[in-house]
This record gives structure tokens, C-alpha cells and sequence, in this order.
């Protein structure tokens, strides 16, 4: 499978209506069976849809979670998207967050491994 900007795009909004969607159900649309979801280069892979599942449960406060999202497309080659992404959570909390998404398609269009690389600030930089 060759994936276009398109394609990538179209994933990336079905996966932010599925994180403003309450359950998880939608998540078996998104990722196959076997998906890895790395969260942070120094964390272990998150394996399977069921752990995937879990791991968004436990990361979100709800579907009414307030944030605004914006993303665009840096480049495919092959089945790989890369995607610059913007969050702004509106909780007293939260704070922005860049994005770097690499996102590996199976040959149904599902997400097989989904790596993401997360910047807010104040975050070190390893600059001391």
C-alpha cells in the first residue's frame, strides 16, 4: 500500500474523532489487532489493541475533554506518514503540546505501529 497525504489526513481526523468519542470502540477502525503505540522513545511499546484501549482510557479525561487540534502532513513514503501535530488542552492544567506523529499503514489502511514524539514547554531539553 502506497499512502498519500490524503490518506494519512484522513486517518488523523478519524482518530481525533475517535479521542473525542466516548468508549473506545472505534479504536479496532484505527489500529489493527497487533498495533504497537510508542508514546515517548524512552517507553516501551504499547502492544495490542486491547493495551492500546487501556492506554487511552487512562490518558484522557473523558470524551468532553476540551482541546483544539490541528495537524498537517510532513511526508509519506510507502505506508509511513509523518505528521506535524498541534494540541492546545483547555483544562487548568493542560498545557500545548507539538507533535511529530510516524504513522506505519497495514494494507486495510489501520495503523500497524504509531510513534509519537511530544514537545510542551518547559519540557527539558537536555540544553541544562
Amino acid at each position: 500500500m502506497s499512502t498519500t497525504r490524503d490518506d494519512a489526513m484522513r486517518w488523523v481526523t478519524a482518530y481525533e474523532r475517535a479521542w473525542r468519542t466516548a468508549g473506545t470502540n472505534g479504536l479496532a477502525d484505527l489500529f489493527a489487532a497487533n498495533a504497537t503505540y510508542v508514546v515517548s522513545p524512552w517507553k516501551p511499546a504499547i502492544s495490542g489493541l486491547d493495551a492500546i484501549r487501556r492506554f487511552w482510557e487512562a490518558g484522557r479525561q473523558g470524551a468532553d475533554e476540551a482541546f483544539a487540534m490541528r495537524a498537517e502532513p510532513i511526508a509519506t513514503e510507502g505506508d509511513t506518514a509523518v505528521i506535524r501535530v498541534f494540541v492546545e488542552y483547555q483544562r487548568p492544567t493542560g498545557r500545548p503540546w507539538r507533535d511529530l506523529w510516524i504513522i506505519e499503514f497495514d494494507g486495510d489502511g489501520r495503523c500497524r505501529h504509531f510513534e509519537e514524539w511530544p514537545f510542551a514547554p518547559g519540557q527539558d531539553d537536555g540544553q541544562g
